[in-house]
């Protein structure tokens, strides 16, 4: 698609287009219905994870840029950023769920096939968040102690909500993405992994799926309540959350970093403990940014919402936040 000519091209919010819309939130609400789960019957079902076995795939966890480290520190590795990796989900999900509430209320006397898809996806990201509670028992219980999470949801989610809707969904759109590419590229066809948190991430995929449906249509609609002014408030609010990001992901490796060399009980030199902090980075910046920032669907929807002049600046932010991606 030619950039240039994108955001003249996409279709404006009118009647033909909140029908069509009306149906893809209807075909949300029925894939809901399909797919629902329960977390002790079809998740957990009275198992515990097998630390004998891999939990984040190499394709995510980037452990094979570590030459230094023998096969239980690899598999450790991957289950210290598994155990990161589950509890960013939780933390995101506290402000998604609050969001999808919020935009609710756009269809309270309107579309209630639109009202009902966002009352579904809410209440599928509170459950997902009592998921990924439970499954930090069961790591606490097992894993080292001293695994600490440099972040509070509340918080997190609290400078989320006080940004604009527009970059507030755009972001969610993303995470919803890149949740997708990471279940279909690296965890469904990866053998090696535990049983347990396989089936967790095969689970969360499903509901997840229709939730970046509605997450497409929600920011089409808000960018249509919208003025190019105030998308560019937009766009730097979007920068600002991504960077906010960043810091939580950089201080978040640092942690990890420190957890898994004190807790695989050997000495690492220097240069060897700088190289494990600077994997976790790239790591967490590919899981958590890059990976959707570069999703060929976020691409086209933000190249068809935002001006040329907006998306290079945002372009020229990811520059520096994700460089090597």
């Amino acid at each position: 698609m030619n950039v240039a000519t994108a955001h003249t091209t996409a279709p404006r919010w009118n009647a033909e287009v909140a029908a069509g819309d009306s149906a893809r939130y209807a075909r949300c609400i029925e894939v809901s219905r399909r797919v629902r789960w329960d977390i002790d019957a079809d998740v957990i079902r009275g198992r515990d994870f097998d630390h004998d076995r891999t939990f984040l795939p190499a394709g995510l966890s980037l452990v094979d840029r570590i030459d230094f480290l023998d096969g239980n520190e690899r598999r450790f590795f991957s289950q210290v950023q598994g155990r990161t990796y589950a509890w960013m989900f939780g933390l995101c999900e506290r402000f998604i769920g609050a969001k999808m509430l919020q935009t609710s209320g756009q269809h309270w006397l309107g579309d209630q096939s639109a009202l009902e898809a966002l009352v579904r996806f809410s209440d599928e990201e509170i459950k997902h968040q009592e998921l990924f509670r439970r499954l930090e028992v069961l790591l606490e219980a097992r894993m080292p102690p001293g695994h600490a999470k440099m972040a509070e949801a509340n918080t997190v989610a609290m400078f989320v909500m006080a940004r604009s809707n527009w970059a507030v969904l755009a972001l969610i759109f993303m995470i919803e993405l890149f949740v997708q590419r990471h279940y279909e590229e690296s965890i469904a066809p990866s053998q090696e992994l535990c049983p347990l948190w396989k089936d967790v991430f095969l689970f969360h995929f499903r509901e997840e799926c229709q939730h970046s449906v509605v997450d497409e249509l929600e920011l089409r609609a808000e960018d249509a309540r919208i003025d190019e002014g105030e998308r560019d408030v937009a766009i730097d609010d979007l920068i600002a959350l991504l960077g906010a990001m960043d810091d939580i992901l950089r201080a978040q490796a640092d942690a990890d970093a420190a957890y898994f060399v004190v807790a695989c009980g050997r000495p690492f030199g220097m240069r060897q403990q700088l190289h494990v902090v600077d994997v976790l980075r790239r790591a967490y910046r590919w899981q958590y940014i890059g990976s959707g920032v570069r999703h060929p669907r976020f691409v086209r929807v933000l190249d068809e919402l935002a001006t040329p002049q907006q998306r290079r600046r945002l372009d020229v932010a990811l520059e520096s936040i994700v460089p090597d991606v």
